[in-house]
């Protein structure tokens, strides 16, 4: 009788000692929004792995909305994260104690893996990102999978061939045959490499070229974009049928580091006054995706030093009771930080100045018109090298009162249309990777 009790713990025991445990790593904002986004997605599983983080860039919040346990000391450098656009800002990073902090970071790494190991538990890595997480996986002793969100073949070919490049020195990106470079793809060969997942499928190809477990699982930046209302809701008074005098939708997208941001949202009202001058359609709206971390009140000085007023009602009716809805002649423009999703999906064209904002909106198979900034994100550089990831879904224009002519141009054009939809598609997969990554790696990892 006492050996029956004893089972139930027994069994209780086991499964605990036989339930992997997962260390993820992750540089950067965006990267810990896919980080986050595929931990969902494990948690879901029959037996699902104990999960631990280590956000290598900034403080993890993302995986603080999930009660998920970090390890090691985080800290947010000066840059922000954005050191690869700038050597000054790796400077400056450099002074804020980087080298200090990327050393103990490593040792906690080290020290994760060696409690598991003496618990003999099961125990391995998923780094998200780039090059940096990738080598702390490897130095860990662990199996390790890892997520590329940096790089894909799109920056330097497309399926036809190698892009044309003006610079002797991109040649480097390219030099031998593929985005990712040697050291890169060794520590991706390595036998306690069990999985690697590209950003797209012709990255994917290219890698494996070479001894590399490479699967097409698709973009986990592409989940989670449903809108909670399909379509926009229109007043138009007595108007039966609002679909027939539907106007055409402007999505803004500004970015999401702050003070940036406002400098881009001043580029880009000139760019929407132009458009309301030169625009013939009887009416136009504009959505302004704004992110949480920026303020509305001096979005909101910009726009009335332009010319608009803030009304009660828009004919856009949003779920977010804290909208802010403004109107200069024929124009609506509603600014919001709840309404992310259905302002992605209403847009019928974008104008951006921003990175992952830009391509998901390409992702959903729509044309962006890009603005380059003066960063330190979206500059030049950073747009011409995202003019090249997303190809003809992209249109970079070099001053806001081109956007008349491009807009005009590009909705007379629709096989150009047709063109730019399947392009963002194939640049960007489907919705569901995040999942599909989830259920390989409780495949390869265990």
């Amino acid at each position: 009788m006492s050996d029956l009790s004893q089972k139930p713990l027994l069994n209780k025991f086991l499964e605990q000692t036989s339930r992997l445990q997962l260390l993820v790593l992750s540089n950067g904002h965006g990267e810990d929004i896919i980080a986050a986004r595929i931990i969902q997605e494990l948690q879901q599983l029959s037996l699902p792995p104990d999960i631990f983080a280590l956000p290598i860039v900034g403080e993890g919040r993302a995986y603080q909305r999930l009660d998920v346990p970090c390890i090691g000391e985080v800290k947010t450098m000066p840059s922000g994260g954005f050191i690869y656009m700038d050597s000054r800002q790796l400077m400056r990073d450099v002074r804020g104690g980087l080298v200090q902090l990327t050393w103990k970071q490593i040792q906690a790494v080290r020290s994760w893996v060696k409690s598991q190991t003496k618990l003999g538990n099961q125990k391995a890595i998923l780094a998200v990102g780039d090059i940096v997480p990738l080598l702390f996986a490897a130095m860990s002793g662990a199996n390790y999978a890892f997520v590329g969100t940096a790089k894909s073949e799109y920056y330097v070919r497309d399926e036809v061939g190698l892009l044309p490049r003006k610079s002797k020195s991109a040649r480097w990106e390219n030099f031998s045959g593929s985005i990712y470079h040697p050291w890169e793809r060794w520590l991706m060969s390595r036998r306690r490499c069990r999985a690697v997942f590209p950003r797209d499928a012709l990255t994917t190809e290219i890698l494996r070229r070479w001894p590399i477990p490479a699967f097409d699982a698709g973009n986990p930046m592409m989940d989670g974009l449903e809108p909670t209302f399909t379509n926009p809701v229109f007043d138009h008074g007595e108007v039966e049928d609002p679909e027939i005098i539907r106007p055409m939708i402007v999505t803004l997208l500004p970015g999401s580091r702050a003070n940036e941001a406002y400098d881009n949202w001043e580029v880009m009202m000139m760019a929407v006054s132009a458009l309301i001058d030169g625009f013939r359609e009887p009416e136009v709206v504009f959505l302004g995706a704004i992110a949480p971390g920026l303020d509305m009140d001096i979005l909101s000085q910009t726009l009335q030093t332009m010319g608009w007023q803030q009304r009660d009602q828009s004919s856009v009716q949003v779920a977010d009771p804290q909208a802010l809805c403004f109107g200069q002649k024929n124009a609506d423009l509603i600014l919001s930080q709840q309404s992310y999703n259905e302002f992605l999906h209403w847009g019928d064209v974008a104008i951006a100045m921003a990175g992952t904002a830009t391509e998901q909106f390409i992702g959903l198979g729509k044309p962006t018109i890009a603005i380059p900034g003066k960063g330190p994100q979206y500059n030049p550089a950073f747009a011409e090298a995202q003019s090249r990831l997303l190809g003809s879904s992209l249109i970079l224009i070099d001053q806001p009162a081109k956007v008349i002519p491009t807009v005009q141009t590009l909705f007379q054009d629709p096989d150009r249309l047709q063109d730019i939809a399947e392009n963002g598609s194939k640049r960007m997969g489907k919705p569901g990777a995040a999942k599909r990554i989830a259920e390989c790696l409780q495949e390869r990892l265990t």
